[in-house]
């Protein structure tokens, strides 16, 4: 067995109606508290007044920041500015990816009161020290894992834009409050870019050179859930809420596994793509998630085709579609075969339908990376995973 490392994950209230218990939660902390939430997410899942009802009751006063999108170094400054001088207790996130993020973020620079970007990973030229305002995600998708995770995406997008991380093992939640019951108004094309990216994050921990037993486990527990129920969540039972706890399961194992292990090529491809283009991150990783596995197990075949990393994919083959295990062969074609199945019947975009080109292809490769892949592919092999999805 292989050395490994496995860090910390949050306190986590998982199922249905574990909302109820965010005030006193909330509570334990302090009376001060900011809750950052989505402009459209909380609102739409009809439990807003439910839960503002909860923080009232517990004694807590809070000031509410509401935003759209991905967040910027500019949104997390200016409401870390607005606050310096306040004592916030507790910082809560209550939303998607995107905006729990932004609340890992707000609650890591109050502490120190500095412009983010010079703390982000590769373009920042300081580190971070770990200290943060005691911080609760409330995920009201199923997707990002973002709950269970240690890095705070921000991105600006354009020509000169980009996806940066601001990390360190501390910035996991301090708890996850996982409710499956805030993502049943989850809009369907949503709740399949969603659980989508939980299902790269699943396989690209899964094969990552990184993995570990632990992580190993997790996956093997996740990936039934998401064969059982993404297309339902998606589609005739996306009010079923046994269907969306399944998803907030697997949401949840992809953010841990992805915290320990790493992720590969997909999400190496996603973020330039994510930092050039006004694409939706789930979007970019379900549109890419077959073409990328389907190369990466091609070069593994030429390289060494009794490698573990195949003999997990062709396993991930056989989670996916309830199979008995037989043959490595048969494994990896009913992976592609699923994912396939997975593109076409949720109707996942072409990227250029969120106008990117072939003519795009250099600067996308240049931002591109594949740290955690199971085998390093080039330009020339990355650049083909994009024309794939450029043009059916």
């Amino acid at each position: 067995m292989q050395n490994f490392q496995f860090y910390r994950t949050p306190g986590i209230l998982f199922g249905p109606g574990q909302r109820k218990k965010a005030g006193g939660a909330a509570a334990a902390y302090g009376k001060n508290l900011l809750v950052i939430n989505g402009a459209e997410s909380l609102n739409s899942s009809g439990m807003k007044e439910e839960i503002w009802t909860l923080f009232e009751n517990s004694g807590l006063k809070f000031n509410e920041y509401q935003f759209s999108g991905e967040p910027s170094p500019e949104m997390i400054n200016e409401i870390v500015k607005e606050n310096l001088n306040v004592k916030i207790d507790v910082v809560i996130g209550i939303g998607g990816g995107s905006v729990i993020d932004a609340g890992k973020a707000v609650s890591a620079m109050l502490t120190i009161g500095e412009p983010v970007e010079e703390y982000l990973e590769v373009a920042g030229t300081k580190t971070h020290p770990g200290s943060k305002v005691p911080f609760i995600a409330m995920p009201t998708t199923s997707g990002t894992g973002s709950e269970a995770s240690a890095n705070a995406v921000l991105s600006r997008t354009g020509p000169d834009g980009f996806k940066r991380s601001l990390r360190h093992p501390n910035f996991v939640p301090d708890l996850a409050i996982v409710d499956p019951e805030l993502t049943i108004s989850c809009p369907s094309k949503i709740t399949a870019a969603c659980g989508l990216d939980a299902l790269t994050q699943l396989i690209e921990s899964y094969v990552s050179p990184k993995a570990s037993p632990f992580t190993d486990a997790l996956v093997e527990s996740a990936l039934p859930k998401i064969r059982g129920n993404l297309l339902k969540a998606a589609f005739e039972e996306s009010e079923n809420i046994e269907v969306r706890t399944s998803m907030s399961y697997s949401s949840l194992i992809s953010g841990i596994t992805l915290a320990n292990a790493g992720l590969g090529v997909v999400h190496g491809i996603a973020s330039a793509v994510g930092a050039l283009f006004p694409v939706p991150h789930g979007v970019v990783c379900g549109t890419l998630l077959k073409a990328a596995t389907e190369k990466t197990i091609q070069k593994l075949k030429s390289l060494d085709p009794s490698s573990e990393a195949l003999r997990k994919y062709a396993r991930a083959g056989f989670l996916l579609n309830d199979v008995s295990f037989s043959d490595t062969l048969t494994g990896l074609q009913l992976l592609i075969r699923k994912l396939q199945e997975y593109t076409e019947r949720l109707e996942v975009p072409l990227l250029s339908e969120y106008g990117i080109k072939a003519a795009d292809l250099d600067k996308i490769i240049r931002d591109s990376g594949n740290k955690d892949n199971p085998v390093k592919l080039d330009a020339a092999e990355m650049s083909e995973i994009i024309r794939e999805r450029i043009a059916a």
